[in-house]
């Protein structure tokens, strides 16, 4: 039996996953009120839903109590962060360079995204065969394949030589237990992928929160970016293919950085201006369940119920941006001090630099309930790739300085100008470290430069031997995260990350 069952509006697979670890008992009981994949891809509503399925498994590591979140994994990585949750072994391991295969916050990506995966495949398979508007049709398979892409294309980097499938899996399918990819072939994949779903007649914003033209091609241009180095190092070419298309929508015209850094978390500006692509969430229905890991430890400042002290900036790093440097300043991406819960005229001092630039001010002060989507691609990610990439094929030309030079206007700092290829090279990774710091990008940089940022010199220096503020340092095995042990043993197949 291939059951599919339909609740929330949302599809839930329980066959065909990589996942699947002794059910065969419930898959082979027969539910006449189930549908299956026989009886559900029959109509123009089942393709949509199938279609919304896919962005769910999005939501699923952003959650964060007393044991930490799984999206925190990266943030950690980077040695950037910090944490007061010492019942957060699982951050805890990463800080300190002691991670595990056991690690869950590894398990919740590797899982979920399949599921993502899985889900998309299905679609992909299923949707052609069902009568409908061919417009829609073509929109809906273009947001399937941008989906599979976003999935597989944080995958590869967290985990490396991951298995690829592309089609739905069975009980009785070669890849129930599925082989290692070459990452070539899953780029290759992610590639097609994109610009399938390019070429869908997706709007170039849309307002709703869905795959859009300008989240397809912002994405591309990311791939692109990092196919042009580690582990691929494919260089010049892939650095022009990245300038290019983040050029396509830098020309657009679509969408502009906000004025305020306060509209980073306002909910009222989800999915337009700055905001490209987005995890969705509503207030009571799906909220947003990061709030209580990004508050301190029992400060008494928040509506919550749990202040957890989960994740906050390392001072250092806090320390390393220019005194005149915007973002820097109390209550824009940082705050240290905040009113008391019982009294909001009076001030609690925190202790650290809690971050202000996910913090959802309503949900923390008075509901509890949380409102605010997360950022998945914002324009000035696109606007410092564009000037990464086109300085790394001609240098800096004015429009590179034009679209860095934004970046650092808001921040009220002077503009550059003048620099060499080299100087304006770490000039503009120095502004994707402070702009888009504990937004789950720093880490990926980090391993397809090789390089980490030195907050004491304000330079950058190899990744491996970087010295971490508890006193370890990277080594090559930290370039990726280990596929989890619960998968190794699940599937005999696997081959496990080397140094784990």
């Amino acid at each position: 039996m291939k059951a599919t069952i339909i609740k929330y509006g949302l599809l839930v697979l329980t066959t065909g996953s990589l996942w699947l670890t002794g059910c065969r008992k419930f898959l082979d009981e027969s539910d006449p009120s189930n549908y299956t994949e026989e009886n559900y891809f029959t109509k123009p509503e089942h393709a949509r839903s199938s279609v919304n399925a896919i962005y769910a498994s999005l939501r699923e590591p952003m959650g964060g109590d007393f044991g930490g979140g799984p999206w925190t994994m990266t943030e950690f990585a980077t040695g950037q962060a910090a944490t007061d949750l010492g019942q957060a072994v699982d951050a805890i391991y990463i800080r300190t360079l002691r991670n595990t295969a056991d690690n869950a916050f590894g398990v919740s990506y590797w899982r979920n995204y399949y599921k993502g995966i899985t889900n998309a495949n299905l679609s992909i398979a299923k949707i052609p065969n069902i009568k409908m508007d061919a417009t829609e049709q073509k929109k809906l398979l273009g947001e399937a394949h941008f989906m599979r892409a976003w999935y597989y294309f944080t995958l590869v980097r967290l985990f490396g030589n991951i298995p690829l499938v592309t089609e739905p899996v069975d009980l009785k399918s070669e890849q129930i237990r599925p082989k290692q990819a070459n990452p070539e072939d899953v780029y290759k994949l992610i590639v097609d992928d994109l610009k399938t779903a390019e070429n869908a007649g997706l709007p170039w914003v849309d307002a709703g929160g869905r795959a859009s033209l300008g989240a397809v091609k912002s994405l591309l241009a990311k791939v692109y970016l990092t196919m042009a180095g580690y582990p691929l190092q494919k260089g010049a070419p892939y650095y022009d293919l990245a300038a290019k298309k983040a050029e396509e929508v830098v020309d657009s015209k679509q969408y502009k950085l906000f004025e305020s850094y306060y509209d980073l978390h306002n909910p009222a500006k989800k999915n337009v201006e700055e905001n490209i692509f987005m995890i969705q969430y509503k207030t009571q229905v799906i909220p947003g369940n990061w709030q209580s890991l990004i508050i301190p430890y029992n400060k008494n400042i928040s509506a919550y119920s749990s202040e957890t002290g989960g994740i906050y900036a390392e001072e250092s790093f806090v320390k390393s941006y220019d005194p005149a440097d915007y973002r820097a300043k109390e209550g824009q991406f940082f705050f240290t001090e905040f009113t008391h819960q019982d009294d909001r005229s009076k001030k609690v001092a925190l202790g650290a630099y809690f971050i202000y630039k996910l913090f959802d001010v309503a949900a923390q002060t008075s509901t509890a309930n949380s409102d605010l989507n997360w950022s998945l691609i914002r324009y000035a990610d696109i606007l410092l790739v564009y000037a990464e990439a086109s300085n790394e094929v001609s240098g800096p030309g004015a429009k590179a300085y034009e679209a860095v030079n934004a970046i650092r206007t808001r921040a009220k700092l002077p503009a550059l100008s003048g620099l060499t290829k080299e100087q304006f090279r770490e000039a503009v990774w120095r502004e994707r470290w402070y702009e888009l710091c504990f937004e789950n990008v720093t880490w990926f940089d980090m391993v397809r430069l090789r390089k980490a940022f030195n907050v004491t010199t304000k330079t950058f220096e190899n990744y491996v031997g970087h010295k971490f503020p508890v006193g370890r340092a990277l080594t090559e095995r930290e370039l990726l995260f280990p596929i989890p042990s619960v998968e190794l043993r699940n599937n005999p197949n696997l081959v496990p990350t080397k140094g784990y």
